[in-house]
């Protein structure tokens, strides 16, 4: 594969089958492994919106407990919603 040299003084060449200006001899592996895991991690926040699944950072035999926990959340807020409502109602009443 050829280079064309763009600045020597500074090893600077341009790929022209990609059509890029780099420095000669850079790998781009670690960006490319930073992007994967990055991928990896979008994949997983993606897969949160469903409640379904196992996650990155969860124990095995987890599948579905963001099903339980928004269940569980609703409940409470309702709950909370609902006292205050039923407060405003029975304290106005009176």
């Amino acid at each position: 594969m050829a280079y064309i040299q763009v600045l020597p003084e500074f090893g600077l060449v341009a790929d022209p089958m990609v059509g890029i200006v780099t420095t000669a001899g850079v790998s781009y592996t670690p960006v490319i492994e930073q992007v994967a895991e990055l991928e990896k991690i979008t994949d997983d926040l993606v897969g949160m919106l469903s409640g379904e699944g196992n996650f990155l950072a969860s124990f095995p035999n987890r599948e579905g407990v963001l099903n339980v926990a928004g269940g569980v959340t609703a409940f409470w807020y309702g709950m909370a919603i609902g006292l205050l409502v039923a407060g405003v109602v029975v304290f106005g009443l009176l």
